[in-house]
């Protein structure tokens, strides 16, 4: 069956499916941090086909059609330093190679809001991404990073990143979640190069 799939996606594009990948750490005490970022990212996507998220292996899944694509969003439920577990078993479970994979993931050398997009790269001190690219074995799979600032004093980082939002952040921070599923929807659609350079 899984060949069978395989054989499909190669013949018929619009059968391909996606793996949109938000990072983040399970628990209510994590919520909308920014460290959830990821997350919130894949949640609003679910919400705009009013889809809701299932509990499976190593993340929570929810899957969505757009015109012909079908994307995988999936939350990993392995904390965020052991995401790769879940990229890993998704890709293999449903026959996704790299080129279809996006990993949504909160960044600190970015300006609040502000999105970067692209193919491949280090894993820029992310421990998300680190893990990821450990267990894959390759940095070559495209990863959307959401600005989140890096407002904060001298070792308090790691409570700034699991903190949530400041009151007067939350309207450009909602701005940007909606950007940033509009970019996911560029990369389905148009793939990798447009949408970075309309959302870069």
């Amino acid at each position: 069956m899984k060949l069978l799939r395989f054989f499909l996606s190669e013949l018929y594009p619009f059968c391909m499916k996606y793996l949109i990948v938000g990072l983040g750490n399970i628990g209510s005490e994590y919520a909308h941090t920014r460290h959830n970022i990821g997350f919130d990212i894949v949640d609003a996507l679910a919400a705009q086909k009013d889809i809701t998220f299932q509990s499976g292996r190593y993340a929570d899944t929810a899957e969505m059609k757009v015109k012909g694509k079908t994307l995988l969003l999936i939350k990993p439920t392995t904390y965020m330093n052991l995401s790769g577990k879940a990229v890993r078993y998704w890709m293999e479970k449903e026959n996704i190679p790299p080129e279809r994979v996006l990993v949504i993931t909160d960044d600190l050398n970015l300006p609040t809001g502000k999105l970067r997009i692209r193919k491949k790269g280090s894993d820029g001190g992310h421990n998300g991404l680190k893990n990821i690219t450990e267990i894959l074995g390759f940095d070559v799979y495209a990863r959307m990073r959401f600005g989140v600032g890096n407002n904060f004093a001298q070792g308090t980082q790691v409570q700034f990143v699991l903190g949530k939002w400041q009151a007067e952040e939350l309207s450009l921070v909602q701005e940007s979640i909606e950007k940033a599923t509009q970019a996911t929807l560029s990369f389905v659609l148009e793939g990798i190069d447009r949408a970075m350079n309309q959302y870069n």
